[in-house]
């Protein structure tokens, strides 16, 4: 199957601005932006009334999930440098979501976890999630998404070094 068998929307792009894509068309990188564009776009409409970003609820879930888990381990998941992920972790404390801690078993580990009132803006924020991936993802089949995830999985996580 080559492009030309897939309806990729350029040509509905195309005409809304009245610009031809051309090489554009073929590259992975072009259809992933856009890809990006779209979902962040229906996200940010839906996620509005909750005030945190893409990035901010990624770190809430893997927080709920990893309880105790420091601030350096959150950021290494989300690719983030120390500096974002100390300012992002002051918006979370200072809106209540997130409470730091000292750890137990060395003193100069900071463990992060969820408060009561981030569990329940957490439960409200996957009501609402899932509905939005469901309908993103409504053009799909199951198995053509689950087959997307693991090619995107592949393209991040099995790289090449640089």
């Amino acid at each position: 199957m080559g492009l030309d068998d897939i309806e990729d929307g350029t040509a509905d792009a195309a005409k809304e601005t009245g610009l031809e894509r051309g090489w554009l068309k073929g590259l992975l990188g072009y259809h992933l932006r856009m890809a990006h564009l779209a979902l962040y776009r229906d996200f940010a409409a839906k996620m509005a009334s909750f005030d945190l970003t893409q990035k901010q609820l990624a770190a809430l879930e893997l927080i709920a999930t990893n309880p105790g888990a420091s601030q350096g381990d959150i950021a290494n998941a989300l690719s983030m440098d120390r500096a974002t992920m100390m300012g992002m972790v002051k918006r979370l404390l200072s809106r209540g979501l997130i409470e730091r801690r000292s750890s137990t078993v060395d003193r100069r580990r900071q463990e992060i976890r969820l408060t009561a009132q981030g569990e329940e803006t957490m439960k409200a924020a996957h009501i609402i999630i899932d509905r939005h991936e469901a309908e993103f993802s409504s053009v799909l089949t199951a198995p053509e998404r689950e087959a997307l995830i693991g090619l995107l999985c592949r393209l991040y996580e099995k790289r090449p070094p640089l």
